[in-house]
């Protein structure tokens, strides 16, 4: 609902992902957000919001095959989207490979993880978290550019979690062990 105001603006300008990496290793715990294969434009808007609230330095998509910043997920973001960074990959699993060379810890997000969320190892240090499509989790290029791939536990009356919420919850977790 436009409430009677309109507003034009220029296209949305991404970082590249080696400025998210820099700024996330000048913080005192580095943490960035990739998403991968998620391709509703409000789940993006969605973790983009989640990441600074949860100290995240930025927020990685791919190129291909993912929402992008749209004007719904800017909406979604509630104007996040201005303050935290977000990057643009050509190629996500090269990304991942320089992120885990640059020494952060890569987890990969999913329902079949085989270590609970509570339990990563690394989180003291630079962790990039890598969110895949709900259901699904990481591809499997993805899923082997990471360290560990992680789970959420949930009841068995669900088959999974939105993936805007599982990032939440992960982004929750890592700075809970933290501190």
């Amino acid at each position: 609902v436009h409430q009677g105001v309109a507003l034009q603006l220029p296209e949305f300008e991404y970082a590249h992902p080696a400025d998210v990496l820099n700024a996330a290793l000048d913080a005192d715990a580095g943490l960035v957000v990739a998403g991968d294969s998620i391709t509703d434009p409000r789940n993006l808007g969605a973790i983009i919001r989640s990441a600074p609230a949860f100290g995240a330095q930025g927020v990685i998509v791919p190129e291909r095959r993912s929402a992008h910043v749209t004007a719904a997920a800017w909406k979604t973001s509630a104007g996040a989207a201005a303050r935290v960074s977000v990057a643009l990959a050509t190629n996500l699993n090269r990304t991942l490979r320089e992120y885990a060379e640059a020494g952060f810890v890569v987890v990969g997000l999913a329902g079949d993880g085989d270590t609970d969320i509570s339990e990563i190892p690394g989180v003291d240090g630079p962790v990039l978290l890598v969110v895949g499509s709900e259901g699904e989790g990481p591809a499997r290029l993805a899923r082997q550019n990471c360290d560990v791939v992680a789970s959420i536990p949930i009841g068995s009356g669900a088959e999974s979690l939105n993936a805007s919420v599982a990032a939440a919850i992960a982004l929750y977790e890592i700075g809970r062990s933290r501190a």
